[in-house]
């Protein structure tokens, strides 16, 4: 990244000194501006002695067109791409985002993914309204819920798999939570039953599903309180979809030669407004596969339904086609967290030679392993024959990157060298 984004400057501080002594980073000692303890840096790069000795610089006047940040994908399928956010992009989407989120200056935002993570964008909202943030490291139950309680925060950013952390905390009642208004919370699906206990746990609390990506500053849509609660009570299929887009939001859906599907078909979602990205840096061909006439290729499955709320049905790449039908993994997985013998599930798909494609389900265990017939059983009761997994991998622990996502072509590659050794 750093090469990539021809980096001048390398802000640091004490925990991550030991990166500058690789020699792959060593370049950028040189160039690296301290913001740790004294005594374990130069003096003359220290952030403090540098503020000091500097002096006043011309004013730098910025455009709205002008790019603000380059924020990198996450790379899960490959390198990570720099994305071009200028300062429109970022600053419309606060702005979208301020209807649903009714910030003012006294909120108080908590950090808690890392800020590397186009997640954390969101934020940008309660700056605008005089709010403030905290920021919170590393993540721990015990952790957030000691913060929220001694920062009075109202505003808390978590992914599913922290929320499933603090249900697990034994000691949630022993905080002072009187001050949190908002859990937002994204990046991955969120099991339905998960997420009741998560409202019935904070029942003072409104929550948000987020759904966007790096290459939208970074939201689309927003599922918002009001949606939530009238979901629970009325509508509970509301919870699996994503909400409703942000004002100046376009949206198409296409098949696979470009063309547009029926409503509430699915199909690829592909996305027009402010908050779309400018490009990638350095990367023409996928700027020219992704950024087309104005349009954003999202790479996502989706459909709208006939009250204008969004469902992300699936990643493109993580469709799979089995004996010429199309299976969406979350579906599956849906259903496969719904089994109390299974404490986690993820689906992918594999070579296979009569069907092209066959479903692997990988399989955490509660507390006990159920048997690949009883599991089949279970989701004959749900789903159609050719949406069962028929081969299955049973782990102790999902891989997943550091905001929650399975790495699901870890998974496939794990089962596709295990036969290849049998």
């Amino acid at each position: 990244m750093l090469e990539d984004a021809q980096c001048k400057v390398v802000v640091i501080d004490d925990e991550f000194l030991p990166l500058l002594e690789q020699p792959e980073l060593e370049q950028w000692r040189r160039q690296a501006i301290f913001v740790g303890r004294k005594d374990r840096l130069e003096e003359q790069q220290t952030m403090e002695y540098l503020v000091n000795a500097s002096s006043g610089v011309s004013h730098h006047e910025s455009r709205e067109d002008s790019e603000a940040l380059l924020l990198y994908t996450g790379g899960t399928t490959g390198r990570g791409k720099g994305v071009r956010l200028t300062h429109r992009n970022i600053v419309t989407n606060a702005l979208q985002l301020s209807r649903v989120m009714s910030p003012d200056s006294k909120d108080v935002y908590l950090h808690v993914s890392p800020m590397f993570h186009s997640t954390d964008l969101k934020a940008t909202v309660v700056t605008m309204f005089g709010g403030g943030h905290v920021y919170l490291s590393e993540f721990s139950p015990r952790g957030v819920l000691e913060i929220l309680d001694r920062r009075r925060v109202t505003i808390a950013s978590l992914v599913p798999t922290m929320i499933v952390s603090l249900l697990n905390e034994a000691d949630v009642n022993h905080y002072n939570l009187s001050r949190l208004r908002l859990i937002s919370y994204g990046t991955a699906p969120m099991d339905e039953q998960l997420l009741r206990q998560a409202m019935d746990c904070f029942s003072h609390v409104g929550f948000h599903q987020c759904y966007g990506l790096t290459e939208t500053s970074p939201y689309l849509a927003i599922l918002d309180e009001e949606a939530h609660r009238f979901a629970v009570s009325e509508q509970p299929r509301l919870l699996k979809s994503a909400g409703r887009l942000l004002p100046g939001t376009v949206v198409r859906f296409l098949d696979e030669q470009g063309n547009e599907v029926e409503p509430g078909c699915p199909g690829e979602i592909v996305v027009a407004g402010p908050q779309v990205a400018a490009g990638y840096h350095n990367r023409p061909e996928e700027n020219a596969a992704t950024f087309r006439e104005g349009w954003l290729y999202t790479g996502d499955i989706g459909c709208l339904d006939e009250q204008g709320y969004l469902h992300v049905l699936d990643r493109k790449k993580d469709m799979v086609i089995t004996g010429g039908e199309n299976v969406y993994t979350r579906e599956v997985e849906h259903v496969l967290h719904q089994h109390p013998g299974i404490s986690a599930a993820a689906v992918v798909g594999i070579p296979d030679a009569k069907y092209g494609e066959a479903l692997l389900a990988a399989i955490v265990p509660g507390r006990e392993t159920p048997d690949a017939a009883e599991i089949i059983e279970f989701c004959r009761k749900h789903l159609g024959g050719y949406k069962i997994p028929r081969k299955f991998m049973f782990v102790d622990i999902l891989p997943r990157s550091s905001l929650g996502k399975v790495r699901k072509g870890e998974l496939r590659e794990a089962y596709l060298e295990t036969k290849k050794n049998l």
